[in-house]
């Protein structure tokens, strides 16, 4: 096949526009070849239990899918009854950028928190979480936390704790989207296990796809006295593999070693270059704390679509100006220095 895009273009708009890790690649190629049985009965989907129970404890079991999506629905779907619903942030993935799954798929009632930067609080989730034995409402049954947020925060230990706390008093399960889970680990520095097992979360999606791997993510219960019929309804919600090793293999090239930590290090400090880059620009404010990958920003009225002809980013929200710019594990210190010089160009002229 002929290539046919630019391998030279770099852009801010998301680290899933960045390719596969070679290292991703080549477990791919490690676990072609041959005959193995299907639908996650292989030998690299049986390794990858053993890898995340390393990470979040002997008792976790591990259900790769195919993404994102797919991952917090069936999460949700399967700690919560008909009439449960789910507390979580105005701004969290499930409520803002999944078309409704979580509703029209699952069934499940988003009632959503405004949270200025991020992070959900006892208190915040207590604005919501009530009303319990009314027939009138949705029942409160689960809480859902990004990690790191979507506004580039990131929960430290002690808020997940207390959060779990909280949660579980009040007879709630408690889910975390990590779909950049090794960014807000090595923004913490520490391992997974301390802000998602020990913290008291119940139930994970474990994300790779803006780490480095092609394909797949995995759902991984913690807590298993929450979860019931994953087994079942990752089949019936269209995200059970019949290649599964090739999901697995990836995940454990990304976990086994330390291309988690290799990778997610590298993205988060190329955001932290670049808001030293931008920070002292005229023009450029900045909105949010650079605690992972992400860097927010907002920009005078016609700058980021005259930047964005050379690289492309996204509005955060279009009414304020406010823009989002996201650093990968391959984004270099020369990408970052051309693009602040072209936002430096744009803002002169």
């Amino acid at each position: 096949m002929t290539q046919l895009h630019d391998t030279t273009y770099r852009g801010f708009a998301s680290d899933n526009y960045a390719g596969a890790h070679p290292e991703v690649i080549a477990a791919i190629g490690a676990a072609n070849g041959g005959h193995q049985v299907a639908y996650g009965e292989d030998v690299y989907t049986a390794r990858l239990q053993e890898v995340m129970q390393q990470h979040f404890g002997e008792q976790v079991e591990a259900f790769p899918v195919f993404n994102g999506t797919g991952a917090n629905v069936l999460s949700l779907e399967s700690i919560l009854p008909r009439w449960g619903a789910v507390v979580c942030t105005g701004n969290a993935h499930i409520h803002t950028d999944e078309n409704a799954a979580p509703e029209r798929i699952a069934g499940l009632k988003l009632l959503t928190v405004p949270v200025p930067d991020g992070k959900l609080t006892p208190e915040l989730i207590d604005t919501e979480a009530w009303g319990w034995g009314d027939e009138h409402r949705a029942q409160p049954l689960a809480v859902s936390i990004t990690q790191s947020t979507e506004l580039g925060t990131a929960y430290t230990p002690a808020e997940v704790r207390a959060i779990a706390d909280h949660v579980h008093e009040r007879g709630m399960t408690l889910h975390m989207d990590g779909a950049r889970l090794s960014n807000a680990a090595a923004s913490l520095g520490v391992p997974f296990r301390e802000f998602t097992t020990d913290a008291g979360v119940d139930i994970l999606s474990f994300g790779g796809t803006k780490n480095g791997l092609l394909f797949g993510e995995a759902i991984v219960v913690l807590n298993p006295d929450v979860s019931q019929g994953l087994i079942y309804l990752r089949k019936m919600n269209m995200q059970l593999a019949s290649k599964m090793r090739f999901v697995s293999a990836q995940l454990i090239a990304l976990l086994e070693g330390d291309l988690w930590l290799r990778s997610a290090s590298h993205a988060n400090a190329m955001a932290q270059r670049l808001r030293t880059a931008v920070e002292g620009i005229d023009g450029v404010t900045l909105t949010q704390q650079t605690q992972a990958n992400a860097v927010f920003a907002i920009l005078p009225a016609g700058v980021a679509d005259r930047v964005r002809e050379s690289f492309r980013f996204y509005d955060w929200n279009p009414a304020t100006r406010e823009v989002r710019w996201m650093c990968a594990f391959d984004t270099t210190e020369a990408d970052i220095d051309a693009f602040a010089a072209a936002l430096t160009r744009e803002l002169a002229s």
